[in-house]
C-alpha cells in the first residue's frame, strides 16, 4: 500500500486541509493548538451555565416577534450549531425572503467557527441556496450590530457571548466573538439556557434587549413565518 504514490498525495492532501482547518479553527478561538488540544476548556469560567445561573431572562413567542420583525428595517441572522442540529437552514432562508418582501435589509453573520468546522454555515446555506453575497464574516460584519433593528442568533451561544470582551477572567478572554448584543434588540432562538462548547454562562441572555425563543430552530422558524404570513 504504501508503494501507491496516489494513496500516499492523497493522504498528504487530506492531513494537509485537516491543518489549515485547525489553524484557522485556533485563529477564531484565540487560542494555541496546544490549548485547544489539552486543556479542559471553560474549566475556571464560573460554572456551566444552567438556567439556575441567570435571572432576568425574557422569553417571548413566535406570535409576539412577527410584528417586531415586519417593522425591521435591516435584520442579521447569526446561525450556530443548533441550526445544523435541527436541519433549519431551509427554513432560515424562508424567512429571510419573507423579510425582505416587507423591505428588510437581510445579511448573515458567520463566525469562523459556529458549527462543528469552520466553514459549516457557510454550506449549509449554500445548500439552502442563500445568495453568497449575504453572507459575511466576523470581520465584515460585526461594525454592522450597532445599525441593525433586530438580530436573530440562531442557535449560536459562545460565538456571541460577550464575556470573551467584558470578562478578562472568562475562559473565551479574547475570543472574536459577534457583537450582538450591540444591535437594538436581539431574538436568540435556543431550547434551552444549557451552555455551549466553553461551558460558561451567556451574559447576553440577560441583556435588557435580548429576547428568548424557547424552541428548536426549524419549529421556531417555522412559526415565525407562519405568524409573518397571518399579519
Amino acid at each position: 500500500m504504501l508503494q501507491n504514490n496516489l494513496l500516499i498525495v492523497a493522504g498528504m492532501l487530506v492531513g494537509a486541509a485537516g491543518l489549515i482547518l485547525t489553524q484557522i479553527m485556533c485563529k477564531a478561538m484565540n487560542r494555541s493548538l496546544g490549548n485547544v488540544l489539552f486543556a479542559k476548556f471553560g474549566e475556571d469560567g464560573g460554572g456551566g451555565g444552567g438556567s439556575d445561573e441567570y435571572t432576568g431572562v425574557t422569553s417571548t413567542t413566535a406570535e409576539e416577534l412577527a410584528p417586531l420583525l415586519e417593522a425591521a428595517g435591516k435584520v442579521l441572522i447569526v446561525p450556530g450549531y443548533g441550526l445544523a442540529v435541527a436541519q433549519a437552514q431551509h427554513k432560515c432562508r424562508e424567512l429571510g425572503d419573507l423579510l425582505e418582501k416587507e423591505g428588510a435589509e437581510v445579511a448573515y453573520a458567520i463566525h469562523p467557527v459556529a458549527g462543528r468546522m469552520p466553514g459549516h454555515m457557510n454550506v449549509l446555506l449554500a445548500e439552502a441556496d442563500v445568495e453568497y453575497d449575504k453572507l459575511f464574516d466576523l470581520d465584515q460584519i460585526n461594525g454592522e450590530f450597532s445599525q441593525t433593528d433586530v438580530t436573530i442568533v440562531l442557535g449560536a451561544n459562545d460565538v456571541c457571548n460577550p464575556a470573551a470582551i467584558r470578562d478578562p477572567e472568562s475562559a473565551i478572554a479574547g475570543m472574536p466573538v459577534l457583537n450582538v448584543w450591540e444591535s437594538q434588540t436581539v431574538v436568540v432562538i435556543k431550547r434551552s439556557l444549557s451552555a455551549g462548547y466553553a461551558g460558561i454562562k451567556n451574559e447576553l441572555f440577560e441583556a435588557d434587549n435580548a429576547l428568548m425563543f424557547f424552541a428548536d430552530a426549524k419549529k421556531a422558524l417555522e412559526d415565525l413565518v407562519t405568524e409573518m404570513k397571518e399579519l
